[in-house]
């Protein structure tokens, strides 16, 4: 069965850049698996009529499956025109057209370059046209898929040097980096699950296809496992971000209010909210997943019930995160007017604050948190859609940036470790 008479790998190509984008359900591996499931209903019933209708006399062309539709006995010097199958994801809209073959004179189906069969589905094709909105969308997802991959690579990046900094200088080694320092971590493996997550899924979709086996095979459960264990570390590394901002939010209020507490055993507690709150929800959603909806990668959510397990505790971290924040900006502002004789531009140092709070808390998914996927239509998604993929996957960059590299106290230090590395190699640095 090659894949130009296949009407699934169109849908399979076409709906590559809508799998990795979870947020879309229109285009998934669920409409490919549900194709395939129509085509096999098709092909046994065609092998059914084929074994059962009765023969008739003289020269025909024997009837036949082609992979593509079921063709009866044929007279010889006509052409046989059947209805077009019903398992086409688009049959609704060309279920009244044909599909049609040559039977030739001499009882055999009219061969196309003496290689091929000759058939006309012209009817049975979907109608392609690129100024649809489909087409649109099409595009526009796969410059959705651009700009976050470009997003989580940079981020990445970031992270992995930023990191390097906080854990090699020792002066640099305090709970409040500590802190930052996990901060980073979750990024990092968050960026590192999404670009794993969509390579396996375009290996995967990629993959030739040319016999039923292989697609068998390509919707199996043994070759989503590799995309399925990258979508649960994704979940709970997003888990982790919304914790770790928490332990950010704490740490900073009780720095703010002047708090009397061991740094030493509160960073444990915070390595316990960090990590190992997201564990208590990622297990049973996985369970709900293998149990309930054990298809494709688990990215779809059918059953929305099972998709809460995994929202309610980003909901609940984004509200304590708010109130936090809010709290530290009213710390902040009454500082800053107390002391705003000194500091006549306490404004514009208390807007300088709020902006780098916000990231540092995650305080803008707020915005979309109350807006769900599945309420969301038309142009509000997409705008849903490319803020969220936008601020999530270059977040990573603006904290690294934020919080390690244009910090006082880190840039201090490694002004510092340069001198001594200019003075320690005089031979290899310019003499001025």
């Amino acid at each position: 069965m090659r894949d130009a008479y296949s009407p699934w790998s169109m849908t399979k190509l076409i709906c590559l850049p809508w799998m990795s984008l979870i947020f879309l359900e229109g285009c998934s591996p669920k409409v490919l698996e549900k194709t395939f499931e129509q085509w096999m209903r098709y092909k046994d019933e065609c092998l059914k009529k084929i074994a059962s209708d009765p023969y008739p006399s003289g020269l025909f062309c024997n009837r036949t499956f082609d992979m593509y539709a079921c063709w009866p006995d044929g007279s010889p010097g006509t052409i046989v025109n059947v209805s077009c199958p019903f398992y086409l994801p688009w049959y609704e809209k060309v279920k009244h057209g044909t599909v049609s073959r040559k039977c030739g004179p001499d009882g055999h189906w009219v061969m196309l370059n003496g290689t091929e069969l000759w058939r006309d589905h012209s009817q049975c094709k979907e109608e392609v046209d690129g100024n649809t909105g489909e087409e649109s969308s099409y595009r526009l997802m796969v410059s959705f898929k651009v700009l976050y991959t470009v997003g989580y690579s940079l981020s990445l990046l970031a992270l992995v040097l930023a990191l390097l900094i906080l854990t090699v200088f020792r002066k640099l080694r305090c709970t409040r980096n500590y802190i930052h320092a996990n901060l980073f971590a979750s990024f990092g493996l968050r960026a590192i699950s999404v670009i794993v997550k969509d390579a396996l899924l375009e290996q995967m979709w990629r993959r030739e296809t040319f016999q039923v086996s292989d697609w068998e095979a390509l919707l199996s459960h043994e070759a989503a496992i590799g995309c399925r264990v990258a979508q649960v570390v994704m979940q709970y590394c997003i888990l982790a971000n919304h914790y770790w901002f928490l332990a950010e939010a704490v740490y900073l209020y009780k720095l703010l209010i002047g708090a009397v507490f061991s740094e030493k055993n509160y960073y444990t507690l915070y390595l316990y909210l960090g990590w190992g709150t997201p564990v208590a929800f990622v297990v049973p959603w996985m369970a709900a997943k293998y149990l309930k909806e054990n298809a494709e990668c688990w990215a779809l959510n059918e059953n929305m019930n099972y998709w809460w397990i995994i929202r309610i505790p980003i909901l609940l971290a984004s509200v304590i995160n708010l109130l936090i924040f809010m709290q530290i900006l009213k710390v902040i502002l009454a500082k800053l007017r107390a002391n705003q004789k000194g500091y006549a531009d306490y404004k514009l140092r208390l807007a300088k604050a709020t902006l780098t709070l916000v990231p540092l808390f995650g305080i803008h998914e707020v915005v979309f948190i109350f807006v769900t996927d599945e309420q969301t239509t038309g142009v509000l998604r997409y705008i849903k859609v490319f803020f969220t993929l936008f601020l999530n996957s270059f977040q990573g960059f603006l904290v690294a940036v934020l919080y390690c590299f244009a910090n006082k106290e880190v840039k201090s230090e490694m002004k510092k470790k340069w001198q001594l590395w200019k003075l320690d190699h005089p031979a290899l640095c310019c003499t001025q």
